[in-house]
């Protein structure tokens, strides 16, 4: 065993990358979680994940009142480092995972090299969204725009309020036909003239009273200054434009998983870019690598699923380590 290599390294701050650290420090693994470096960008990953851009967590079991993200991030990351995970403000750029069980080493933003003997990927997935600037700005701030209807359709802003989901695959419909249960209407926005979205999911959204489908529509401007207002679209045949009144913007076009730059290590990917996982533990094909979170997991991207899945590689991690005599 090298007295220079981490027990185990975590790489990612969100709720699998926390709960894993919580897990493995009271493990006595000793971990260290790189929680990579803020950007100004609800597009990269964020250190605290995507909670940092969710104002108000209402689903997850324990908070009654609900807790803001960045303050649930908040807490999890104290109470990692209670039982003495140590924490890095860095990313890692470059990893070099040894296929056949021995010392990973990975490399920092800031030009260090780490050794590890069992490393947990953490890093999540970010959502696709169009780039307007009103719409990274109101989705930063809390004003509305929401990658998630999942996780933010119930709040109280958004209930018997007019809102809009961009996007055409199921995707979309599933968000969609989940907010009709709250909103006054629901305005499905597409830029082409038929959905991408398998039929039973379109029509599950279509016979909903309150459901609607923009065709061939882009939206090009988000409106509002502290909260949405509407959404100025244009017409992608004629070039049309138009205003829509809506309270709430979902963008339903996809995730992309952090996982770029990973892609030379030999992990298996989906065609999509999330790792696979080949059975129900976090075990990926490189021994001693594991993963957790939204960064192998493209169905429910919720905060507790993603927890629950860090708790699940850090005692993983931990029974590795101890067959391979390096506890």
């Amino acid at each position: 065993m090298s007295d220079t290599a981490r027990k185990l390294v975590i790489i990612g701050s969100g709720p699998a990358g926390w709960t894993a650290a919580i897990y493995a420090a009271r493990a006595q693994l000793d971990p260290i979680v790189y929680v990579g470096v803020p950007k100004q960008n609800p597009s990269i990953v964020l250190p605290g994940g995507q909670l940092m851009l969710t104002t108000e967590v209402e689903n997850y079991p324990g908070f009654p009142e609900g807790i803001t993200g960045p303050d649930m991030m908040q807490a999890f990351q104290k109470q990692a480092e209670r039982f003495g995970t140590k924490v890095i403000g860095e990313d890692i750029t470059e990893v070099d995972f040894d296929k056949d069980g021995g010392v990973h080493t990975l490399k920092t933003s800031a030009g260090k090299t780490v050794k590890a003997h069992a490393v947990v990927i953490a890093t999540g997935a970010t959502a696709n969204w169009l780039g307007l600037e009103n719409e990274m700005r109101l989705a930063m701030s809390g004003g509305g725009v929401s990658a998630c209807a999942v996780c933010d359709g119930a709040l109280p802003m958004f209930r018997d309020q007019p809102l809009a989901v961009i996007g055409g695959g199921d995707s979309a419909m599933e968000e969609a036909t989940y907010l009709t249960k709250f909103a006054s209407k629901v305005y499905v926005i597409h830029r082409r003239d038929e959905l991408r979205a398998s039929k039973i999911m379109q029509e599950r959204y279509m016979k909903q009273p309150n459901a609607e489908v923009l065709w061939n529509k882009q939206v090009v401007d988000v409106l509002g200054d502290e909260k949405i207002t509407g959404v100025e679209l244009e017409d992608t045949v004629t070039g049309e434009k138009s205003t829509l009144d809506v309270k709430g913007l979902f963008v339903a076009i996809g995730h992309t998983p952090a996982t770029e730059f990973l892609r030379e290590t030999g992990l298996e990917f989906d065609d999509k870019g999330y790792i696979v996982l080949k059975s129900r533990s976090s075990a990926t094909e490189i021994p001693g690598v594991f993963a957790a979170g939204d960064v192998a997991d493209a169905r429910y991207r919720q905060a507790v699923t993603a927890a629950g899945m860090g708790c699940q590689a850090a005692l993983d991690a931990e029974h590795w380590l101890g067959e391979q005599g390096r506890i």
